[in-house]
């Protein structure tokens, strides 16, 4: 392995912890080729040269920042050599900068002394490495506070348009009942040309008193709509009337019933509201109008007494 992938693996075995680089004491009798208990029990003998600054005792939280497949590694020797289990008996240590370069003068042999210039080549790239970037990193740093500032925001405003939004559904829903007073005329009119231009399939008109200002609000539906107008017999509206409508806004068909003396309107055979006032003449004086429970039946039962 040349000096530049030797500098390379063992960057890639330098952790930040404590805000220090620093190296954990199985990669480093690793990389000096020894048992990381004879590693250790070296170190011990010379406590003296390596100070809390020079070395120190992993935590548990610390542990954790590590890489797990290297967590697992740390076991224990038996007295054969043999692995004695998987279960992590002792918080590993970690070597600063100064700490390694002790281990120099401790670990007393011609490859001890190039692994040590080797590491300590490798902390000093990083530290510059980490120089060199330190205005980059800052900008990512700030730009995800940023980020985490504007999914703040984001989520504020999300939550102000559902609310929005909720108050709109609530304020375009189908009133379910109410009263228009004589003078709403645009009023009533807007109100029930929205429920007609609703209508996927059918709307039913149960209406006494029906003429061609009728004919005019039913042209508002949607395309393929059927429309059916149950009215009385002397109604204004001619057959030619029906014939020219249906040439533009198809189908329209009108009946005669002489039982029915409140006014209803039905749409697509799920929703039928009570009226008090013909279409003809919503707003010219005060009427009241309800969206009927259990429409289905009600309309069922209707539809039979026609």
């Amino acid at each position: 392995m040349n000096e530049l992938s030797t500098i390379v693996s063992i960057e890639s075995k330098i952790h930040i912890i404590r805000g220090k680089q620093v190296m954990i004491d199985r990669d480093l009798a690793e990389l000096y080729g020894v048992e990381t208990k004879v590693f250790n029990q070296a170190v011990k003998r010379n406590i003296n040269r390596f100070p809390d600054e020079f070395r120190f005792q992993l935590m548990e939280d610390e542990m954790d920042m590590l890489n797990p497949p290297s967590r697992s590694q740390i076991v224990t020797l038996n007295n054969s050599g043999n692995l004695r289990g998987s279960n992590i008996k002792y918080h590993p240590y970690a070597f600063t900068e100064q700490g390694v370069a002790m281990l120099s003068a401790v670990l007393r042999s011609e490859k001890a002394i190039k692994v040590s210039i080797e590491i300590m080549n490798a902390f000093v790239q990083m530290r510059h490495y980490l120089q060199e970037n330190a205005g980059i990193l800052s900008r990512l740093s700030n730009t995800e506070i940023k980020l985490v500032e504007h999914d703040a925001k984001f989520k504020k405003i999300d939550e102000n348009f559902s609310k929005i939004f909720k108050s709109l559904e609530s304020d375009l829903a189908p009133k379910k009942e109410g009263i228009f007073f004589q003078g709403q005329i645009f009023d009533a009119y807007i109100f029930f040309q929205d429920i007609i231009q609703k209508a996927k399939k059918e709307i039913i008109l149960i209406d006494g008193y029906t003429d061609l200002s009728v004919l005019e609000r039913l042209s508002q539906k949607q395309s393929g709509v059927n429309a059916t107008i149950y009215t009385d017999s002397k109604t204004k509206i001619s057959n030619l009337d029906v014939q020219k409508f249906n040439s533009q806004y198809p189908t329209l068909a009108v009946k005669t019933t002489s039982k029915m003396h409140d006014r209803f309107l039905i749409i697509d055979g799920k929703s039928i509201y009570h009226i008090g006032a013909s279409l003809k003449d919503l707003g010219k004086k005060c009427f009241a109008f309800e969206l009927m429970q259990d429409s289905e039946m009600v309309i069922s039962m209707i539809m039979k007494n026609l």
